[in-house]
């Protein structure tokens, strides 16, 4: 019988990791239990992703927020502090901010608006449009934003992250002014070392800080990113990607897992003669069309995957065929020629148009933003996710 199922994507149940857990084994386990528990057959190119806090947590990869004060201190001088360009969050970014607001005196925090980067609104468009104000050239002070503004909390938290992040400042006996402002020269007549929180654009900031005479600049990427008095550490992303793990500590992003995915692979081949793939999955990479919130705020979706995850999707849009190519067909002599179609395609379809309107992205983004809504972020308990059928198409 023809197949009639294309794409599946099946979150899988696993125990609560723990520091020094055989993470390898207990994701081996897991997806073996989970098909003989429904039962469902496993295939040659089924993915395995495994959240990147899990691993995180098997590596014990955790820092306090001492151990990020010692770290800003030591590389920012410890007077006063730019921090430019943070995301509005209490998960992802508040914890080290009471860090950093340990190792300064001072800290000039300015907030980018009318959102952060990834659009966590402070204002509207609108709002700014009915003051006059042009987002990519005016500098606010803390004073002028509240006379024009007023109060705005976050639409979902309902949070006041300028008054959140002052008075948060203020509790670890830190001094503060805020400013906002778009663009990362604004900071230096207040100081000329700057801690800069971007995300996705922080090698253009550092750059154009460097250039525009800063003294000391440092990235999130560059704080933790060796160890501080036994503390984790992230060797390549630092701070970036790190998560709330208590009052007092962060969760970092998990270190180099190359090892782990591959590990995991040969582990699965070993136990069902299938050569599958495997990944590790941080925030899908989508844009909430409401709050109009981007989710991404880790460095990248996947830190480590096998092999055969490398590359972008090469497909053809069948709708564009069904229209264009075979206008004429209908029925099963319309199907019979699209399946040829796929079963002759290029190995490189880029500049096709019969390819046009297909996701032009990395394997690893679009199947790691699946597994990222299949997961959740909350309490189904599926830190796991097993995905069957991406790499079929019609021909199969």
């Amino acid at each position: 019988m023809e197949r009639k199922i294309g794409t599946v994507s099946r979150g899988i149940r696993g125990p609560i990791i723990r520091q020094g857990d055989d993470l390898a084994q207990i994701v081996t386990d897991s997806v073996l239990e989970a098909a003989n528990s429904e039962p469902f057959e496993l295939h040659d190119r089924d993915v395995v992703a495994v959240t990147e806090s899990i691993v995180a947590r098997a590596q014990g990869n955790y820092a306090s927020i001492d151990a990020i004060a010692a770290d800003v201190k030591e590389k920012l001088g410890g007077e006063t502090i730019g921090v430019i360009f943070p995301i509005l969050s209490r998960n992802r970014f508040a914890i080290c901010l009471r860090g950093i607001a340990k190792g300064a005196k001072k800290i000039v925090l300015m907030l980018s608006y009318p959102s952060d980067e990834v659009g966590n609104a402070l204002v509207s468009m609108d709002q700014l449009d009915e003051a006059g104000i042009n987002p990519y050239s005016d500098v606010l002070t803390l004073q002028r934003y509240r006379e024009l503004f007023g109060e705005n909390k976050h639409p979902f938290t309902g949070v006041d992250y300028v008054q959140y992040y002052g008075d948060l400042i203020r509790d670890c006996g830190c001094e503060v002014e805020i400013l906002f402002a778009n663009d990362a020269r604004a900071i230096l007549p207040y100081t000329k070392n700057v801690l800069h929180c971007d995300i996705h654009t922080r090698k253009r900031t550092k750059r154009i800080l460097l250039a525009a005479g800063a003294q000391r600049v440092c990235s999130l990427e560059d704080i933790l990113n060796a160890p501080v008095n036994g503390s984790g550490y992230n060797s390549r992303y630092g701070l970036l990607g790190s998560n709330k793990a208590t009052e007092d500590s962060v969760k970092l992003f998990p270190n180099e897992c190359f090892d782990l995915v591959e590990d995991i692979q040969q582990r699965l081949l070993a136990a069902t003669g299938k050569h599958m793939e495997v990944m590790v999955y941080g925030d899908g990479a989508f844009k909430d069309p409401v709050g109009k919130i981007w989710e991404l705020a880790d460095p990248v979706v996947s830190p480590a995957y096998t092999k055969g995850l490398e590359g972008t999707p090469n497909e053809l849009k069948l709708k564009y065929l069904a229209d264009n190519d075979f206008a004429d067909l209908k029925g099963e002599a319309l199907k019979e020629a699209i399946e040829e179609a796929i079963r002759k395609k290029d190995a490189d379809l880029v500049g096709n148009m019969a390819s046009q309107g297909t996701t032009p992205r990395r394997l690893t983004d679009l199947i790691g933003s699946l597994c990222d809504l299949t997961s959740g972020s909350g309490d189904k308990g599926t830190p796991i996710v097993l995905v069957q059928g991406y790499f079929d198409n019609l021909s199969d």
